[in-house]
């Protein structure tokens, strides 16, 4: 058992293989015997209210009104937003609106164009 992996995702040492796979059973994760490791630099994929994966640079519009926490005005619905950024944290998407500055969104509140 030296030859095989420990658990990515508990560091587990009692992991074994399944085909192509490794599996854990302690958390029961599993991945590709062909996946690399980054060293924790993992690219987030980040997806909005429709299911569309969203990346750095994109362009989306807002599909609820949003208030503004500590404000009285309001991010309409059709508001767009161009060159977004991903971050990580529950809002997930850094972006300036026009008229309204820069501000955080999630993004379970907007869809890619």
């Amino acid at each position: 058992m030296s030859g095989l992996p420990q658990c990515p995702q508990c560091g587990s040492t009692y992991t074994y293989e399944d085909g192509e796979m490794y599996v854990c059973p302690e958390c029961t994760h599993e991945w590709s015997k062909t996946a690399t490791i980054d060293d924790g630099e993992q690219k987030r994929v980040v997806h909005d209210a429709n299911g569309n994966v969203l990346n750095d640079g994109d362009t989306v519009t807002v599909i609820k009104d949003l208030k503004i926490k500590g404000s009285s005005s309001v991010v309409k619905v059709g508001t767009k937003v161009k060159n977004i950024r991903i971050v990580e944290g529950d809002h997930d998407i850094d972006c300036k609106i026009d008229g309204i500055g820069a501000m955080q969104l999630k993004s379970g509140f907007v869809k890619k164009i």
